[in-house]
């Protein structure tokens, strides 16, 4: 099959709940095709490469592969690189996004992008030498001693410039990342993130691990979006195995992910209140928060329901008490949810804080390729459960929650809106739950590939797994939505104060542990 007027012939991929192509092609065909998914106004999911060396039936050197959203589901586009010397065809002039999976590419196998592309260091902090490749097949388990590193930071010069260097230690239990303003006054001119200290191996402990044992990791890639990394990899577990989950099982695993987007977005409103001097959101909303993890842990096991998605279906079943407690739990929620949001909009302070503050416009966030809350919140017209859904969510019809000013204001809507949607998907999954068993086994398969596309709260996760011929992993790539939306919070702050910049930040609220793999 080929996409637009591409003369690349992808294969359909079987077993996925999303329809899923793959095909291979030249560095010529490879950028042609990102172009020309560009023009079609498609995006990039995922982009990632891997050690093909000892494959002689895929070349025998270096891949890049590449995940993009197509009208009818998901195509992975593989370019074969050289086992010396491996580069590729800068593709970040197309997909802004694409810069640093490129460079994390770079640090990983050592292939780099050609061209005038951004070479800098991503994921490595001179932690270790720029000749070891964690990723290579033949790279040992070595430790080396920590090295200060001079980052080649963009520097603004002019009158009146100067910089302010926050982080990577912040005034809380948060994760670390560095962040350098070039300012004047209290005006932000530009924004340069410095990430990757939450770096540690996750990709290389992959290698060699059982198909059902990858599970537990995937959902400790980033731990308050457990649940959609776990089920995302046992999707692609399952298309491996040609396993389908019992129906009971899906639905109870839409049941699980919609509790942890509620979750998660009640943190995120409360901090939002607090970021504008109103602790009394804060409190309210940890409030409601601390009771949904109660009752997760008392009906699930577990309070951010990890390892509850498991190959095969899910680890934990729900009795009528169980769907009792929870029906009630959204209905009290949603009166609540009523109340504190006439609290949110009528208060001036608050509003007068939201209002413009961190603007991403619709047109610069499709520029970008923002995606999830983010992307709803600045007009993009995009959510997995309804552009691409898999079961249940085919049958749920889950309603898209959109703003278009692409403020905090905006953000903030959007996660008001889409805990009234998930309020609702809950009270459809309780009453049309089917009956059944709630997992079946899942067996590996050797020289196997397989993908999972799930949208987590903050945007589309994407696991993509392949076995090699032993049937162990070979090669595992978790992507969080956080790659696509870091860059854009650079651009949401220019023209702001700097004092704004911890409620922009909150508003995106982005994984610091999702990229760094």
């Amino acid at each position: 099959m080929q996409f637009f007027d591409q003369a690349i012939d992808f294969e359909p991929l079987d077993g996925h709940p999303v329809a899923t192509w793959a095909a291979r092609a030249g560095a010529g065909e490879w950028l042609a095709f990102c172009a020309a998914a560009r023009k079609a106004e498609r995006r990039l999911v995922a982009l990632w490469g891997s050690d093909e060396r000892d494959r002689q039936k895929s070349g025998g050197g270096f891949a890049l592969h590449a995940a993009f959203d197509l009208p009818d589901g998901l195509a992975c586009l593989t370019l074969p690189l050289a086992a010396e010397n491996p580069a590729f065809p800068d593709i970040a002039p197309i997909f802004p996004a694409a810069n640093r999976m490129q460079r994390a590419v770079m640090d990983m196998i050592g292939a780099v992008p050609e061209g005038d592309a951004d070479r800098r260091p991503w994921l490595r902090h001179a932690n270790w030498p720029a000749d070891y490749l964690p990723l290579r097949g033949d790279a040992g388990d070595v430790q080396f001693e920590t090295q200060n590193e001079d980052y080649p930071f963009v520097r603004v010069e002019g009158d009146g410039v100067h910089e302010i260097a926050v982080g990577p230690i912040h005034a809380g239990i948060i994760e670390p990342g560095h962040f350098r303003f070039s300012v004047t006054g209290e005006s932000v001119l530009r924004l340069e993130q410095r990430f990757g200290w939450k770096h540690k191996g996750i990709e290389r402990r992959f290698a060699g691990m059982g198909l059902s044992d990858g599970a537990r990791l995937a959902g400790r890639v980033s731990g308050d979006s457990t649940v959609a990394y776990a089920w995302a990899y046992c999707q692609a577990a399952e298309a491996i195995g040609a396993a389908e989950p019992p129906q009971r099982a899906l639905w109870l695993r839409a049941l699980l992910l919609e509790r942890e987007r509620i979750v998660n977005h009640l943190g995120d409103l409360g901090y939002l209140g607090n970021d504008v001097a109103l602790p009394f959101g804060l409190m309210q909303f940890m409030r409601l928060k601390e009771d949904w993890v109660r009752l997760n842990a008392r009906l699930f096991g577990h309070r951010l329901l990890m390892d509850r998605i498991v190959p095969g279906g899910v680890a934990v079943d729900l009795d009528d008490d169980g769907s009792r407690a929870i029906a009630a739990q959204c209905d009290a929620l949603e009166g609540e949810l009523r109340t504190l949001k006439g609290i949110y909009d009528e208060h001036a302070g608050l509003q007068d804080r939201f209002l413009t503050t961190g603007r991403i416009t619709p047109q610069l966030a499709a520029t970008l390729g923002v995606i999830g809350l983010a992307g709803r919140a600045s007009g993009q017209l995009w959510d997995l459960r309804c552009n691409h859904p898999c079961a249940p969510y085919d049958r749920l019809e889950p309603r898209l929650c959109v703003e278009r000013n692409g403020d905090v204001a905006a953000r903030a809507l959007v996660r008001f809106g889409e805990i009234r949607e998930s309020l609702h998907l809950l009270r459809r999954i309780l009453r049309d739950l089917p009956a059944g068993e709630i997992r079946r086994d899942v067996r590996s398969a050797p020289d196997r590939r397989g993908f999972g596309w799930i949208e987590g709260w903050r945007g589309d996760v994407l696991v993509a797994l392949a076995t090699g011929g032993d049937g162990k992993i070979r090669r595992c790539h978790c992507h969080d939505p956080s790659w696509q939306n870091w860059p854009a919070l650079e651009h949401a702050v220019i023209d702001n104060i700097v004092p704004d910049f911890p409620l922009i930040n909150k508003s995106f609220n982005l994984s610091y542990a999702g990229p760094d793999l």
